[in-house]
Order: C-alpha cells, then structure tokens, then sequence
C-alpha cells in the first residue's frame, strides 16, 4: 500500500515535535503568520510596536530580493519608531542561533493579488519562515517538488516577494524514500537548465559520506533545531559579488567544524583530504571566517605555495565576501598585518615564500625581531595543498617561532608511506616523512571516489592498451614509444566516443614526454600525406622548466622530485624544447 502525501506529512511533523519543534496548527493563513512573527519579535527585541509601526515594519522588511533578505536575517537592523526614535532590531538571535525558537506549520495558504499557494510544510525561526518542505508520495519523483517550486517562485506577485516567506532560506523536497535540499536565490541563480536539472542540489550525508536519503533519519540529522541553526548561520554563505546564496556540502561542513572544534578544544595539528575540484577554497573560506570570530586565536594564516595561487585566493576569498582579504605585495605589508590589532587584519592569505622570509632572522630588515610579539600568541596557519612544500624548513621556521600554533592543511593528494620521500625535518635524520607525520591526524576525507560517485567532479576512464604485433610490449626506447603514439592515434576516436572528451598521456619523464610530443608530429604528417581525410589530433605538452632563481617554480618542483631531477640535466636543451613546443602550439592556432 502506497504511503499517501499527508500520511508522510503527518509523520514529519509529529518528528519534528518529538526534536521539540511546536507544532502551530493555527498558522494556516498569511495573517496568523504575520500575527505570529510579531508576537517573537516584540519577545526578542523587548519592544511593543503599534499598529502602524508594525504595518510599517512590514513594508520595510519585504522585498522581492531574496539576498537582502538573506543580509537582514543575519544582521542587526535599524527602524525608526512614532516618536522618531530609532529602534536597532534583529530577526531572530543571530548570536545563539540555538536560543530561537524553532516552530513547524502545515498546509499555509499564502494568497497576494495574483497568486494562491498552499505549503506542504514550512519551518519557522522566531516566527520567521526560513525552510519550506515540499512533499510527494513514494511514486513521484522528488524533481517534481522542485519544479512546483520553480512554479511558484515564477508567478507574478507570489507570496516569495510580496510576504515574508521572502525570507525562505532553504527548500527540502522528498518522496520518504529521496530526500534533496536546495538554497533559495533570486530568479537568475535559480531555474532548471534543459535537461531539468536543478542545480545545485544536494543530499545529505554522514561523516563518512554515507548518504541520508530517507525523510525520516534526514530529519534527525539536518532538522535538529541547533544543527538547522547551523546550518543557515554558519554553513551558507552569502556571495556579495554574484548576490547569491549558497549552501556547503555536507563533506564542506563536517571539514570545518572538524577544525574549528579542534581549534576549540585545543586537540593539535590536522589535515583535510579532499579531491581536487570538491570546493576547498569554499571550505577554507568559510573556516577562516568562522576563526576570525574566535577570540581565543590571534590570527589565522591562510598559506598558499605560489603567487598566482595568492591571488586566486584572495579574488575567491573577496568574491565571497568583498575586502575580507587585503593583497600583500611584500614582507613589509605582511609583517605589519600581522602586528596589527585591526580586526580586517585578523585572517590573512599569504605565500609561504613571504612566511619565510619573515621568520628568517638573519633578514636586513629584522622582521622575525619585530614579529617577537606573536610569538606566544595562539595563531592558526591553514595551507592550501598541503604537499613536501610545507614538510622541511618552512614546517619547522613555525613550529620554532610559533610554539602554541595549530597547522591545518587540505590535500587532494596526501602523500603516505608507500610515496613518501626522505625529508629532514624538526632538525632530525631525513627519514621517509607522510602528511600525517606533519598535520599528526586526519580530520575529515571526500576522495575521489566519492566526488564521482556526487558527479561533484568529472568522471575519467582509464583504457589500457598494448601495442600491436609480435613483442611490441616488451620493446624499449623509441621502437616502444612508436608503438605507444600509433596505438593511440588508432584507438583515440573510439575511447573519446568521438573526441568528445581530451585524454592525458603521462610520462616517466620531461626527457619521454619531448620525444613523445616528437614522435606524435612525425607520425601525424606522415599519416596526414598518406591520407588527406586522416584528422590530426590537438597535442600539448605540459612540464616545468628549469627554475632558474624563480621561487614559484621552486616551489612546485619541492613536490615534483623527477622533474627536479631531470632539469637538473641539460636544462637548456629542456628550455629550447618547451619554448619550440610552446611555439608549435601556437601556430596551429589552439587555446
């Protein structure tokens, strides 16, 4: 027997009372909505409002925006009274999201000039609508609650931009069996694409990326009133520079507060893996913001290795939230943020060249002596890919400097024992040194498997081919290497389903990869002149040359030992070839 629409609803709500939700089941229409919110808001902000003001509080409070909404949710707020007297007012208690309280409705009818809704379930913060649930039964696809409320979003004068359902932060659609959430956003961030995929949309998960898909144990988890609290206060965030809002991954979340309740409890060092392509910008972002509120932590260093890297950073960082982060051109600007007591000033991005040099006390402008102030202050250091980079002087530089310092790292690919490589650190032997011998424990890991698995990242394929003919595999040297480019010239269409997707060759070494590059331009004009219909495929050849002083390149070659070594041999010959390829490439036009 099919579980009906209101038999799931009934079951939500009478979840929701037993996680200590009150349950209203006279908020049935706009005006015991608005009759409601005001009874919290006078509760919290200790104030009785008149008619009037409160009719005018209401014109001031709704708008159609749904991310100025978003911004007064959070903030204080101010509002001028009768007697002209200002009244500085929140909407619900921004500093313990917990203390609110949490009530459920069912079945609110929402009517303006133009549009009749009715809401399936819609949860209230002091009165305040902030989550709506759209339900179906197990038959219907869960899609098709989120296009009811694409529908109604899209219908002129809707009850979104013209009551305070305006403030509706996050939409939950299930059929009991699948459960998605979504962040609301105004009309240009929110829509189905062709083939009706809502996006970005999400299910939630375990610490262990187990999905939570049914109804009933995604209450418990995601509706708990604190961890709903959570949820809007701290784990949305609110992009200034697009004016969108958006909603972190679960992965996102259990990373942040992995830190943040390290930081608190005062547990160390720890290291974050997740894949490449999952949003640790994001991540890194939102911990840092929630450090720079900490008044335990003095300043918060988030580290990156190259300077193309400093600004990506700090541009991601500012679109986030605009001037959060300021550039810091050279030691001197950076030294001095870090003795600065501004607020502005408490979360920092910076390269770890500029690190170094700053701790170097052998510096003319004696920058470790000027930083002595810090030195026995909590300051937490967060690197971004956390690689060998961060493993030998520059690791023990803070340690030393720095004795009551947490450092935190993210990695897509943290490096354990099997490709670990001998590294001197802390003034010990070189020994075999992994992340964990560094960061001492993993806090939280999204892999690749996982991001595939969430399609949060493209798939790949992996085809294994041998080289036709008698001992081709056992071959070496350029006979192999001849057997390897005409396998591929032969298979690629068909393991690209028709170049529609790029392939990567790798080599053992910079040495392999120019004579492969070679060998692909001989054998493609040959078979070009053989055959006039034969389509050549796009080859770039991708290597670091040698560093020659350039401390970025330096810096990645810490992380890339081969490639070191092989610059090491012959760099001008290594330089010629990445300047010919570079210029092939060029000529034939591609991006």
């Amino acid at each position: 027997m099919t579980t009906t629409e209101s038999r799931i609803e009934q079951d939500l709500i009478a979840r929701l009372e037993a996680l200590k939700y009150a349950y209203r089941s006279d908020i049935r229409d706009r005006s015991s909505l608005e009759a409601n919110f005001r009874e919290k808001f006078q509760e919290l902000n200790r104030v009785r409002l008149s008619n009037s003001e409160f009719e005018r509080l209401k014109d001031d409070l709704v708008t159609a925006d749904v991310f100025a909404a978003s911004r007064r949710l959070r903030e204080i707020n101010s509002f001028e009274r009768d007697d002209g007297t200002p009244l500085f007012y929140t909407l619900v208690n921004i500093k313990d999201w917990c203390k609110n309280t949490y009530e459920v409705v069912n079945q609110l009818r929402i009517n303006t000039d133009n549009s009749h809704h009715r809401y399936d379930v819609v949860l209230l913060i002091n009165g305040v609508p902030v989550v709506q649930v759209e339900l179906k039964t197990l038959g219907v696809n869960p899609r098709r609650a989120m296009q009811q409320v694409v529908e109604y979003k899209n219908d002129p004068g809707n009850g979104y931009t013209r009551t305070l359902m305006c403030f509706m932060q996050l939409f939950i659609v299930s059929n009991q069996n699948e459960t998605w959430y979504f962040a609301n956003n105004n009309a240009r961030h929110f829509s189905f694409d062709a083939d009706e995929h809502f996006l970005p949309i999400y299910q939630f998960a375990d610490e262990s990326n187990e999905k939570i898909n049914h109804l009933a144990p995604f209450a418990e988890k995601f509706l708990a009133k604190c961890t709903l609290g959570q949820m809007v206060s701290r784990y949305m965030v609110l992009v200034a520079s697009e004016q969108k809002l958006m909603i972190m991954r679960p992965y996102q979340i259990y990373a942040v507060r992995a830190i943040v309740d390290c930081i608190h409890q005062n547990r160390g060092n720890g290291y974050i893996w997740h894949t490449t392509g999952s949003g640790k910008t994001l991540t890194s972002f939102k911990t840092s913001t929630l450090l720079k509120d900490n008044p335990d932590i003095e300043k918060c260093l988030f580290v990156v290795d190259r300077k193309d890297l400093d600004r990506q950073t700090r541009e991601e960082f500012n679109k986030f939230q605009a001037n959060c982060v300021e550039e810091n051109t050279h030691t001197e600007t950076l030294v001095r943020r870090l003795l600065s007591t501004d607020y502005a000033d408490k979360v920092i991005v910076t390269t770890i060249q500029k690190l170094g040099i700053a701790l170097d006390g052998t510096h003319k402008r004696k920058y470790k002596e000027r930083l002595e102030p810090l030195r026995h202050k909590r300051v937490v250091f967060i690197f971004d890919e956390c690689h060998r980079s961060q493993f030998g002087d520059n690791h023990k530089a803070i340690k030393d400097f720095f004795p009551n310092a947490q450092l935190f790292g993210f990695t897509g690919t943290p490096i354990f024992g099997d490709n670990a490589s001998k590294v001197k650190i802390e003034g010990e032997q070189a020994t075999d040194v992994t992340t964990e011998d560094v960061f001492q424990k993993q806090l939280h890991a999204y892999t690749i498997t996982h991001a595939i698995e969430d399609q949060n990242v493209l798939q790949f394929h992996v085809d294994y081919f041998k080289a036709d003919g008698k001992d081709k595999d056992k071959a070496t040297g350029a006979v192999k290497q001849q057997a390897v480019v005409d396998a591929i010239l032969d298979k690629h269409d068909t393991a690209t389903a028709g170049r529609k997707f790029n392939a990567i060759l790798a080599c053992a070494s910079i040495n392999h990869a120019i004579a492969y590059h070679a060998l692909f331009k001989e054998t493609q004009a040959r078979r070009l002149a053989e055959n006039p219909e034969f389509r050549p495929l796009n080859i770039a050849c991708v290597f670091s040359p040698p560093a020659e002083g350039n401390r970025d390149v330096l810096q990645i070659q810490e992380d890339l030992e081969q490639e070191r070594a092989d610059n090491q041999v012959e760099p001008d010959k290594k330089k010629a070839a990445l300047k010919a390829i570079m210029a092939d490439y060029t000529v034939r036009g591609h991006d």
